[in-house]
């Protein structure tokens, strides 16, 4: 996902830091993620989950992207529970 600048939201940074992902861990997964699932009614901009891996563990990132300026703002990280989500990290379980 290419974005103009990236910012982070609170809650983004206090997951990372539960987490132990630096801005610029978070920065390259962005850059290099897959997206999963799109949220295009997303308020106040439309947002992606995207998938990506640091140090072969899977990583879910939430990006909103102001569709007119491309900056983004990254609203939460997470590792993604195995127990959720089956074993490629794209597609949850069914309950």
């Amino acid at each position: 996902m290419n974005c103009a600048t990236l910012r982070f939201s609170r809650h983004a940074f206090e997951r990372m830091f539960e987490r132990g992902l630096s801005p610029a861990v978070v920065e390259q997964s962005i850059a290099t993620a897959e997206p999963i699932k799109e949220y295009p009614d997303e308020r106040p901009f439309p947002s992606v989950l995207l998938l990506a891996f640091h140090q072969q563990t899977p990583v879910h990132l939430v990006v909103a992207k102001n569709p007119l300026t491309e900056d983004c703002v990254v609203v939460t990280v997470y590792i993604p529970d195995a127990k959720l989500w089956r074993d490629d990290f794209k597609t949850r379980r069914n309950r």
